[in-house]
């Protein structure tokens, strides 16, 4: 409920416990799109893909196939993109300290950054190997090779689609990603034992459909790296647009000027701002705070809106007006 000694104006989905005062100043959070919790979906998706992990490195040591060896280190990398992303799912549910006053939130971002780097990693070895074997292909049993492969495309396959209805969370988007082509992977294999499996000599295509399958790879997940490096350099995140909100912001009651805007996210799933508005005639103070909060989060899905209220009226220039300041 409002009170006129107090600084702050928050706005919930779930309640609503705003305050308003003098000096101008507005707080609103909006936690309806916090991480959504998907720790069974990881769980799940990590049992599955340790067990065939273990399963898939050894069937290649036993039919001396170098490809099902290769996809058990790929997959082991990103078993270690699941957990990491299981983890930092965590770290955003830890409540904020004095220090931290954001929580871990922050983690989440870090997390779905490495998760992109260790994707191009895993891609880095299964080129480098892909382009070894072309120079000399290896024999392989064709028949054990598609058996595991097989198995793979349903496992990678059933826990993608655990993390489909997540794909506003870069976390989860990232391990969609993992298990997404951890299914094309197993899937070109596959299709590579069967033609081997028709013409034996044919043993090329092994590696030269994982270098097919390693530019898919690459094309799904460099959005994601420039998505989560963005967010990690404080960028607006993709889909606000930040001349859209400020256009916004100048088109509210009373306003003429607004400066010192900053729109970044707190996580891969929650954004904050803050802005400086001058508002010569500051009428309804209050009820131009809460309402410009309530507002931003319900049109831009920004949550945690700061907003500063200046007068112009002192004559002296805000230090942080000048675009170039930060």
């Amino acid at each position: 409920m409002p009170h006129a000694d107090h600084g702050h104006s928050h706005g919930h989905d779930d309640h609503d416990h705003r305050h308003g005062h003098d000096h101008g100043h507005a707080h609103g959070h909006g936690h309806s799109h916090a991480p959504a919790d998907f720790g069974r979906a990881f769980a799940i998706g990590a049992g599955l893909n340790i067990a065939f992990v273990v399963v898939e490195a050894a069937a290649g040591l036993i039919t001396h196939s170098l490809a099902l060896v290769a996809d058990a280190g790929h997959n082991l990398s990103d078993v270690l993109g699941l957990l990491m992303a299981w983890g930092a799912a965590a770290m955003a549910k830890q409540l904020p300290t004095a220090r931290r006053s954001y929580g871990l939130r922050k983690g989440t971002i870090l997390a779905s950054l490495a998760n992109a780097g260790l994707l191009l990693v895993a891609v880095g070895a299964i080129v480098w190997e892909a382009i070894r074997r072309l120079g000399a292909p290896e024999p392989l049993s064709p028949g054990p090779v598609m058996v595991v492969a097989i198995i793979g495309v349903v496992i990678n396959t059933a826990t993608a689609l655990m993390f489909m209805r997540g794909q506003h969370d870069l976390n989860v988007r990232g391990a969609f990603l993992h298990m997404a082509a951890d299914a094309a992977v197993s899937l070109g294999v596959v299709v590579a034992a069967a033609v081997i499996w028709i013409a034996p000599s044919w043993t090329w295509l092994d590696p030269a459909v994982s270098l097919v399958i390693a530019a898919v790879i690459v094309a799904g997940t460099w959005g994601l790296l420039r998505d989560s490096l963005d967010l990690a350099l404080d960028a607006a995140p993709r889909g606000i647009d930040p001349e859209a909100v400020r256009a916004w912001l100048a088109a509210r009651p009373g306003v003429t000027e607004v400066h010192d805007l900053h729109i970044w996210a707190m996580s891969t799933t929650e954004t904050a701002l803050t802005v400086h508005l001058i508002r010569p005639d500051n009428a309804d103070a209050d009820g131009f705070l809460h309402d410009t909060a309530d507002a931003l989060n319900s049109r831009f899905r920004i949550g945690h809106a700061t907003l500063q209220i200046e007068s112009g009226a002192s004559g002296h220039a805000c230090h942080l007006a000048p675009a170039d300041v930060v």
